[in-house]
């Protein structure tokens, strides 16, 4: 199975009204595998009380259940303001990013989820990254940059804890907090239409460590020179050029490139994939801090699995494997 994730952004959301996440099921029957899309959907449910207030109801919804975030109001018999999905989600950042952890922990821990796509819904952006408006009471006090730095950590160590491929699939803008959520995945593939852009220096704000390492990790220091000083935007050709992304392809051949590639992914032996990321993770660490010995475990353990076996057999019998992660 093939996990599909959406990026939690406003953008999103004032495109697809009511549910984010347009890819919820997709039959794969690659391999001789019965596989589908499983979709962690952000979803912005609308009520209205018996006097007339609107209530937006923010969630993220996993296998048929909704962990709900937090909700908006607007005054009886007012009409909702253009943008009121975009405001609702914006107001519950911090809220949104707190449920990712155990979001992602329980796609770690599903045994049916082999890989893991993180797109945006629509065409217009992938993430554009955090609301603006809401910085002055999110981002300003100590104490408020530190309870939403606190949450950004948190969410990046669930990122790094998944040992299951990760792949973006990113379409229209991909921006700031965006494009830091972009950088967590193993592998990005872009529409030729996409732009990207680190706009910190053109808002005043601190970028941190993290950030900065990670995109000096993807493209060289100068290049991540260029792109926080300027703080300009750059096209699709340029970042897959500067190997900010692996690929860029035209915007209605993605989804189709994207599934091919996480089909194939998905025919793959788990435990070798599991192994093999482990491994380029622990490469990335400073020497004095990689832990070789976990993933000499790992590689221990793809030898003796029933899947070496089924590979070497499939092989002499000259048909596609059938893996089972044991």
């Amino acid at each position: 199975t093939v996990a599909l994730l959406p990026v939690v952004l406003a953008d999103v959301v004032r495109a697809h009204a009511h549910t984010i996440g347009t890819i919820t099921a997709h039959a794969d029957h690659a391999h001789g595998h019965h596989g589908r899309w499983l979709g962690v959907r952000l979803v912005v449910d609308e009520t209205t009380k018996m006097d007339g207030t609107h209530v937006l109801v923010v969630g993220l919804a996993y296998r048929g259940i909704v962990i709900p975030l937090g909700l908006r109001t607007w005054p009886q018999n007012v009409p909702l303001p253009e943008g009121a999905y975009w405001q609702a989600v914006g107001s519950l950042l911090w809220e949104v990013h707190a449920a990712l952890p155990p979001v992602l922990s329980a796609l770690q821990d599903d045994p049916d989820v082999r890989v893991v796509v993180v797109t945006g819904a629509g065409e217009r952006a992938f993430a554009s990254g955090a609301d603006i408006s809401e910085f002055g009471e999110q981002r300003t006090s100590p104490e408020a940059r530190a309870g939403y730095d606190r949450h950004m950590a948190e969410a990046a160590r669930a990122w790094a804890a998944m040992d299951k491929p990760v792949i973006a699939m990113i379409r229209g803008y991909c921006m700031g907090g965006g494009l830091l959520t972009a950088m967590q995945a193993d592998i990005r593939m872009a529409s030729d239409d996409s732009q990207f852009a680190v706009p910190a220096a053109r808002l005043g704000l601190g970028y941190g460590y993290a950030g900065v390492t990670a995109l000096a990790d993807l493209v060289g220091p100068a290049w991540t020179a260029e792109i926080l000083f300027s703080a300009r935007r750059l096209s699709a050709a340029e970042a897959v050029r500067i190997g900010l992304v692996n690929r860029v392809v035209a915007g209605e051949e993605l989804e189709g490139e994207v599934v091919a590639l996480a089909r194939a992914i998905q025919a793959n032996a788990p435990l070798t994939v599991a192994a093999c990321k482990v491994a380029i993770r622990e490469a990335r660490r400073d020497p004095d801090g990689r832990d070789l010995a976990h993933v000499a475990r790992l590689v221990e353990a793809c030898f003796r699995s029933q899947d070496y076996l089924e590979g070497q057999r499939a092989f002499e019998e000259k048909r596609p494997p059938r893996f089972t992660g044991r």
